[in-house]
């Protein structure tokens, strides 16, 4: 998820937690959790933890989903939403995505998911920015749409890839919990602090909400290295920096790589950028394998001739962006 990977001071943590590794991990996470409580400013038991944010959606869709109830969420969204609504028996409510003509293409429409919304609905999932697509939703949109919404109907705002987001009028889930008691708020380590191997997330609610959360999480979920490393990486702020510097560099290139060669492509705000090959994107992706370059097909998120590229260090773009040129130009339309 990030080029880098992680930082110095997170790899030192580990090495150093890996000295104890005989004991099970902190399972209440309270170094962690203090940490993180004085970072965000919300209160100590508004924090739940998971083995990844991941782990987070099962513990919201296992507590407020369930037969007879429904999650709605947008098409092209995050294919854990629907994994974990199958998984507890409930309903899936699949909103079209924006076409362009109202918001911005492959975006959520709030309008249409708030349509959807009935007595049954447990559970609304909003990724933000989403995965794949890149596209994000603006402060006033989602305030609106939580205002509309009875305050049963829990939504999930997930911020998995909220530190790559540079736009002024991005919001910050975290600092609407007191107004909606509703909002459930995800994050990760997995991103651009690069500790995805290590499986540490979190979720940002309601104390209520957490103590139901609470009820049905494992113990010792998240490992001991993970939480050691984690804990690290919110103080190593230049690695921040240095991750999200390369990010906008990157992204630059590839956009003007797009834009020089007529490459269609998902405006993102992510370390992804996902492109629209003219064609079924599944024989793009192995002749890029065969070249030695490894993206992401999409066909399972209904988008059969786009591939999702995440954004890597300059030599590794280079070298991806010509091999895409020559995949592109030796394969039939």
């Amino acid at each position: 998820e990030t080029p880098l990977g992680p930082g110095p001071a997170a790899r030192a943590a580990v090495a150093r937690a890996a000295a104890d590794l005989g004991r099970y991990p902190d399972g209440h996470a309270f170094t962690l959790r203090r940490v993180l409580s004085e970072r965000l400013g919300v209160a100590p038991e508004a924090i739940t933890f998971g083995n990844g944010s991941n782990d987070v959606l099962d513990l919201v869709a296992r507590v407020f989903l369930g037969p007879c109830r429904n999650a709605v969420y947008s098409e092209h969204a995050f294919a854990v939403y629907p994994i974990v609504t199958q998984a507890v028996g409930a309903e899936h409510r699949v909103v079209p995505a924006h076409d362009g003509r109202r918001g911005p293409a492959y975006g959520h429409d709030l309008d249409a998911m708030r349509e959807r919304v009935d007595e049954h609905t447990g559970v609304v999932f909003i990724a933000n920015p989403n995965n794949p697509t890149g596209t994000w939703v603006r402060d006033y949109e989602l305030e609106d749409f939580l205002d509309s919404l009875p305050r049963q109907v829990v939504v999930v705002l997930d911020e998995a890839y909220r530190e790559y987001v540079e736009e002024p009028q991005y919001p910050d889930g975290a600092a609407w919990l007191a107004r909606y008691p509703n909002l459930v708020v995800t994050r990760t380590f997995s991103k651009i602090h690069g500790l995805a191997a290590l499986r540490v997330g979190y979720a940002l609610t309601h104390p209520d909400l957490a103590g139901l959360l609470e009820r049905v999480r494992q113990p010792f979920n998240v490992n001991a290295l993970g939480l050691a490393a984690a804990e690290a990486a919110l103080d190593d702020a230049e690695h921040l920096w240095r991750s999200r510097e390369l990010n906008r560099q990157e992204m630059a290139r590839w956009v003007e790589a797009c834009r020089a060669r007529g490459w269609d492509y998902i405006p993102s705000v992510g370390n992804f950028i996902t492109l629209d090959t003219g064609r079924p994107a599944g024989p793009v992706y192995e002749a890029l394998l065969r070249e030695g370059v490894i993206v992401r097909p999409i066909a399972g998120y209904g988008l059969p001739n786009h591939l999702r590229i995440t954004l890597g260090l300059p030599e590794e773009n280079l070298r991806a962006i010509a091999a895409l040129e020559r995949v592109l130009a030796e394969a039939p339309a």
